[in-house]
């Protein structure tokens, strides 16, 4: 097999040189449930175009090789040979018949080898998983019955084929040095679904194939963050970095339990009565973050004390020593220049090059990636060959200049991916910290207006992905809030319809964006968005205050499975079957999890409820262009409502 499949292994071993150059980390949960042998098929989430099957090959577990779909029609003449040595397979979707569609697919299974294949169609970014299409469930089963009627093209062992999907969860799948997470299902075999397949009844294979998608999907959502729409998905990221505002002190293990957990609770219909404006506060903070390419974890990191407001009478000496920190961090980063500024010079035409990739693809999150990557891989296949023969050449040609030559080269990359991980976060820090002394010590006239700045605080919405079939995608809708008992309704006063204001227009009502919107100089925002953030973490601690004040009967959205495990409830519905497709369903089963239980799962996660509560440092440059200013103490009334009160009025 190692013959067979060389080109696999090298193409493997490239892709995860140049994914491991890109993102930090793989983190792989649930590998004990991909069996070491035997036939699988691997159903992937499939959002980052061709970084996925790259991220899935290179950390798969026990490095088996995985045989991906392509079209049949690629395999002639010398492609033949190249695409069977990459470990491909061919698929003639032309065929009626589909044991032609699926000929390679059961060769490859009979000798007891790993499909791997993507059932969502197409890489898109949406809030939620749109789509799961039933090749998977049909390529399983009509396996099943192939090898039941065929044993003698079956190798020992092989007569069984297990579905193992993989969840590819990335913490920021467009930003370089962020983080993948892989988590494997429980494996699901065949058995539950083959006599209904092989009934004569009228639609039984049909509908037994539909069951099998329904239970890929359920895996494959358990294991992914997804939330009704865009806005809510973005409150939830702004809340989970406010409540860890250090880089990666989230445990991997619990990243998309804990993301899940708050897109749940901004889900839930009339949560607290002022949840619109909490959410606003939370948008407004993260779209004036990504105009500005900021993040609260580096402006949480930042010194902001007040010595710094250049509008305070404060003594040279403090205001020196507080200036201090600033530059000790710029001269402790200077101090190691001279130690990364040779890999950073031979290594920047890869990153500029990576840069304008991802340029060329700003509305398209999940290429954005995937152009950083092939452009940047693209150039250092160009500048390590070079290295290696300046080197070669320095050492006049010998064999034993070569393989000097290759080491060389070889620990010169790893340095320079050492050295990246050790300052490209000192970096980010020490630029922010500059930038942020420059807007706030600015002329207030500097700063954009309220009007001029409405643009940068409502968050962009991805264009739609035009080979999604929104027709058939299953649509998230959110229940109707229970009462304080747990179990009557609220009011229909409330409900989804309150969760749009004039000031934040809901997801599912904004256009997505037809033109690039300027991208003014921080300068200008700087102040705007220090107001952001001193507002939003005012705005969530007034959630979860009124969250623990709640009744002991307070219930939020969850997840079924998220309820399940948390010792939540799960409704079902009343029996009213809808058919789709000619396949009779059930509606979805409702889940609830206490606020009470809620918030003390956050908290033992490490989030920092009580630290939003403090003072935050840098509330003294929270000022409008207008000099106004905010009053902390006013911002919880009787009922946790938010406030803000100019100085004239207190």
């Amino acid at each position: 097999m190692s013959d067979a499949y060389i080109l696999h292994r090298v193409l493997r071993g490239i892709a995860g040189w140049a994914v491991i150059s890109f993102f930090t980390e793989i983190h792989v949960i649930g590998g004990e449930n991909v069996p070491r042998d035997g036939p699988i098929i691997v159903t992937a989430t499939h959002h980052n175009m061709m970084l996925d099957p790259a991220v899935l090959s290179c950390a798969f577990p026990y490095k088996r090789v995985l045989h991906y779909w392509a079209k049949a029609s690629l395999f002639a003449g010398p492609m033949k040979q190249i695409l069977t040595s990459a470990g491909n397979i061919p698929v003639d979707r032309k065929a009626a018949d589909k044991r032609l569609l699926f000929r390679g697919t059961f060769r490859a299974l009979a000798a007891g080898e790993a499909v791997a294949l993507f059932p969502e169609g197409t890489s898109y970014t949406e809030p939620h998983i749109m789509q799961v299409k039933d090749g998977a469930a049909w390529a399983a089963l009509e396996y099943t019955k192939w090898a039941r009627e065929n044993p003698d093209k079956v190798a020992k062992g092989a007569e069984k084929v297990l579905i193992i999907p993989a969840a590819i969860v990335y913490t920021n799948k467009s930003k370089y040095r962020s983080q993948v997470i892989m988590e494997f299902g429980q494996p699901i075999a065949m058995d539950e679904y083959f006599e209904q397949f092989m009934s004569q009844e009228e639609g039984a294979p049909r509908a037994a194939v539909k069951r099998l998608t329904a239970a890929i999907e359920r895996e494959l959502t358990e294991a992914t963050i997804n939330a009704p729409d865009w806005d809510t998905l973005y409150a939830a990221r702004m809340a989970r970095d406010l409540l860890w505002p250090e880089e990666r002190s989230i445990n991997l293990d619990e990243f998309v339990t804990i993301s899940q957990t708050l897109v749940d609770l901004f889900s839930t219909p009339d949560l607290v009565p002022n949840i619109n404006a909490i959410k606003r506060h939370l948008l407004t903070y993260y779209s004036l973050l990504e105009s500005t390419h900021l993040t609260n974890a580096v402006l949480s990191s930042l010194p902001l004390p007040a010595t710094l407001d250049p509008r305070q009478p404060v003594p040279l000496p403090s205001r020196l020593f507080t200036l201090s920190i600033l530059v000790r961090d710029t001269l402790a980063l200077l101090i190691r220049l001279p130690f990364s500024i040779v890999p950073l010079l031979i290594h920047a035409p890869a990153y500029v090059m990576g840069r304008v990739g991802a340029r060329l693809a700003e509305d398209e999150e999940e290429t954005q990636a995937q152009n950083k990557v092939a452009f940047g891989l693209i150039l250092l296949l160009m500048i390590y060959p070079a290295a290696f023969f300046v080197v070669w050449a320095f050492l006049r040609y010998t064999p034993v200049g070569a393989l000097v030559a290759v080491s060389f080269v070889f620990l010169f990359a790893m340095y320079h991916n050492r050295i990246v991980n050790d300052n490209y976060e000192r970096a980010k820090r020490l630029v922010a910290a500059w930038r942020v002394l420059v807007g706030v010590w600015a002329p207030r006239k500097w700063d954009l207006s309220l009007s001029a700045v409405a643009q940068y605080t409502v968050p962009r919405i991805p264009p739609e992905n035009p080979w999604i079939d929104r027709s058939k995608a299953k649509a998230r809708s959110r229940p109707v809030t229970p009462g304080p008992n747990g179990s009557a309704p609220s009011s229909p006063s409330g409900g989804e319809q309150s969760d749009a204001s004039p000031a934040s227009p809901s997801s599912s009502s904004r256009s997505s964006p037809s033109g690039k919107r300027r991208r003014p100089p921080t300068r200008r925002l700087i102040r705007h968005v220090l107001r952001a953030r001193f507002e939003a973490a005012k705005a969530l601690a007034a959630l979860f205050a009124q969250l623990e004040r709640a009744p002991e009967g307070k219930r939020v959205c969850a997840s079924v499975h998220l309820a399940r495990a948390f010792g939540g409830q799960v409704e079902v519905p009343e029996p009213q079957r809808e058919t789709k497709e000619g396949v009779e369903t059930v509606a979805e089963p409702l889940g609830w999890r206490s606020a009470r239980e809620v918030v003390s799962f956050l908290r033992s996660r490490g989030a920092k409820i009580t630290a939003l509560e403090d003072r935050v440092q840098g509330d003294w440059a929270a000022l409008s262009s207008d000099g106004e200013s905010y009053d902390s103490d006013a911002f919880a009334s009787e009922k946790g409502d938010i406030q803000w009160v100019p100085p004239s009025q207190h």
